[in-house]
């Protein structure tokens, strides 16, 4: 299986990496990185690119809204995990795209060998709020693929 590079990697990475991901930093295993690709104060709509070091994940997680919310992944560069709680994971690429609907517990991030890069889009909805849970043990996360 080939490694990915961190050179090879940006120059697929089509938004950039942007910097640390320091105020989530707590919710992940690894480093990560977030270049803000619009304005909330000035759009409706939320869109990031998460770029993830290999190996590197962020917690189980849940979006919760009361009407509307959750969250879409547009996978642009590298090799990534998606998991639902309890569900087999799915491996991700460029061009594929996770809809999350609120209340499901999940968590997304790198494979081994592979940076990852996903938008992050978070969907309008009333009252939404995230809630961060346990970390993705090495067990767990070791035997995805």
């Amino acid at each position: 299986m080939k490694t990915i590079n961190c050179e090879e990697f940006d120059r697929c990475n089509l938004f950039g990496k942007g910097e640390p991901n320091a105020a989530f930093a707590q919710y992940f295993t690894g480093n990560s990185f977030i270049n803000p690709l619009t304005d909330p104060s000035a759009c409706p709509l939320s869109f990031a690119n998460v770029t993830f070091e290999p190996g590197c994940r962020n917690n189980w997680h849940i979006h919760y809204a009361e009407k509307g919310g959750g969250q879409i992944l547009l996978c642009i560069a590298g090799k990534g995990w998606y998991q639902e709680y309890g569900k087999p994971a799915q491996a991700l690429k460029p061009g594929d795209v996770v809809y999350i609907r609120p209340g499901c517990k999940h968590f997304h991030g790198a494979q081994k060998d592979s940076w990852f890069s996903h938008i992050a889009v978070e969907c309008p909805g009333e009252n939404c709020r995230n809630e961060w849970c346990e970390p993705v043990s090495d067990e767990e996360y070791n035997a995805l693929g």
